[in-house]
């Protein structure tokens, strides 16, 4: 049961919750803001107090807000750009800014969230975006992040999910490697060849399951939880890959392989904290992102490959 409130939270103590929040860390936060460990232990302490309760847990990653911490976290996001507006002087007030912090996966950061940040920064210059890759379902209870990228159709029981676009999974060999090891002409050729794709044993999204149900007994050459290994090992030789074709199709040394037999295609969702849709920035960065997947389906059918 929560206390109740005292003294008022001062905008040093939101500011050091902040640091926290981004961070993860007392001690990442404190070298950030030059201060202590103890400092910022006691703002934290100062800031519950005052606030009636819990602003922090300790997760697996590292302190992770609480849904009251959410909410101190915004009043400070707000407090932060007030002091730069101040630093700045006085102009119109962008309301797309602030920091809106968000998971993905490596090659939709790389290929479409990084483009997406750089055109919105041309307008909205005081907008920081802060991504954390990695493969996953979604969470099913998520702090310190506004939006969430999955692939596959999330089950949500805390906030609202956004369909981005999709994309299509196919398999590729190096033009060297197969002019040493041959050209499979089917699905049970291919499954002869060695595998480049994710460490089974840590893959946690079902609808990644590729080969499991099309290419059956292929055997793992090599696989990492990274999209871009998989790229170079298979580009490399290393065996032939499951690639997302976005991102393979930018290799002319690449060669999709039996199109009609072995493909997947799987969209991308965004899932979105309740408190950060009423965010301008992250609905701003929602639009964004839905405009750049159409930007890339349009540049690689301008260049005839079909996705």
């Amino acid at each position: 049961m929560s206390a109740s409130p005292s003294a008022a939270p001062s905008a040093d103590q939101l500011l050091v919750l902040l640091a926290v929040a981004r961070t993860g860390r007392f001690t990442t936060a404190a070298q950030a803001l030059g201060l202590t460990h103890t400092t910022v232990s006691r703002n934290i302490a100062a800031l519950e107090t005052a606030l009636g309760g819990r602003l922090l847990l300790r997760g697996a990653d590292g302190w992770a807000l609480t849904p009251l911490g959410e909410r101190a976290a915004r009043a400070a996001e707000g407090v932060a750009a007030a002091l730069e507006r101040l630093t700045e002087g006085e102009g119109p007030t962008d309301p797309v800014t602030g920091v809106v912090r968000m998971t993905t996966t490596d090659g939709f950061a790389a290929l479409i969230a990084a483009p997406a940040v750089a055109a919105l920064r041309e307008e909205h210059p005081h907008l920081t975006v802060e991504i954390v890759t990695l493969t996953r379902r979604a969470a099913l209870h998520r702090t310190g992040v506004d939006i969430e990228v999955v692939v596959g159709t999330p089950q949500v029981n805390r906030g609202r999910s956004l369909r981005l676009g999709e994309y299509e999974l196919g398999l590729y060999g190096s033009r060297s490697y197969l002019s040493r090891h041959g050209t499979p002409r089917s699905a049970a050729e291919a499954a002869e060849h060695g595998l480049v794709y994710f460490v089974d044993s840590m893959l946690q999204v079902d609808d990644l399951d590729l080969p499991r149900r099309l290419l059956p007994g292929m055997r793992d050459a090599l696989t990492s939880t990274n999209v871009f290994v998989h790229v170079e090992a298979t580009r490399a030789g290393a065996g032939l890959g499951i690639l997302p074709c976005f991102v393979a199709d930018r290799h002319p040394d690449l060669v999709r392989l039996l199109p009609e037999e072995v493909r997947d295609r799987l969209p991308y969702h965004a899932v979105v904290d309740p408190e950060s849709w009423r965010r301008p920035a992250v609905a701003a960065l929602l639009d964004e992102l839905r405009r750049q997947m159409a930007r890339q389906r349009g540049a690689l059918e301008g260049l005839g490959v079909s996705q």
